[in-house]
């Protein structure tokens, strides 16, 4: 039965495929759209394939593969003079990689690493595509909460996670505050509305304590 899933998926796909191709190159052939529908009928019979042997990891990156180039083709065929792939891939680079060392994503100093490798690999995107305006600290601040949620989880501090993490959600307001509309202050809402965080397990952890009592 599984060997006729795969075939049945790998056939379907393909007539598919040629299917879009012929009615792309008799309606429209100044415009290729094929690529889109193409697509996602690959995605079909590999990952019919690789699920069915429960080879995660080959299948994580077989899909990374074919997003990737289905991102630099889709660039390069409508939109060549912003290369806006290069934002958009390095995600999907991750998924084989967590799979492949499954042992340490759940490290710490995996997450620092991993933190830094984005934080740096945006930053210079940011440097080299579009000066203009420092969006790297978007991606950075998503990124960053990876080794900080994982520090605080392994060693129970969750009370202290509640501080850092308040303290870092205020400096981004803060910064994004400066870099985006310097001449009005409006950080200091959203930074209102955190700080309740903190305090709400401050008043639960004491609560609790004077309980055991």
């Amino acid at each position: 039965m599984h060997k006729y899933d795969l075939i049945f998926a790998s056939v379907g796909s393909l007539m598919s495929i040629l299917f879009f191709i012929l009615v792309n190159y008799l309606t429209s052939p100044s415009h290729i759209w094929f690529i889109y529908p193409v697509f996602f009928l690959l995605l079909w019979p590999v990952s019919v394939y690789f699920i069915k042997k429960r080879e995660y990891k080959i299948h994580s990156l077989c899909i990374s593969i074919i997003i990737i180039l289905y991102l630099f083709i889709t660039n390069f065929l409508y939109s060549p003079s912003h290369p806006w792939a290069l934002y958009a891939f390095y995600p999907f680079i991750w998924w084989p990689i967590m799979l492949i060392f499954e042992n340490a994503r759940k490290t710490v100093s995996l997450g620092l690493i991993g933190s830094f490798i984005t934080i740096m690999y945006y930053s210079i995107l940011n440097m080299a595509i579009s000066p203009g305006y420092p969006w790297a600290i978007y991606p950075s601040f998503i990124v960053l909460w990876w080794p900080l949620v994982l520090y605080h989880v392994k060693s129970n501090k969750f009370f202290q996670f509640s501080i850092l993490a308040s303290l870092y959600i205020s400096i981004f307001f803060i910064l994004v505050n400066m870099v985006s509309s310097p001449n009005e202050i409006w950080a200091v809402y959203p930074i209102f509305m955190v700080l309740w965080w903190p305090l709400s397990m401050y008043y639960y952890y004491f609560k609790r304590k004077e309980s055991i009592r």
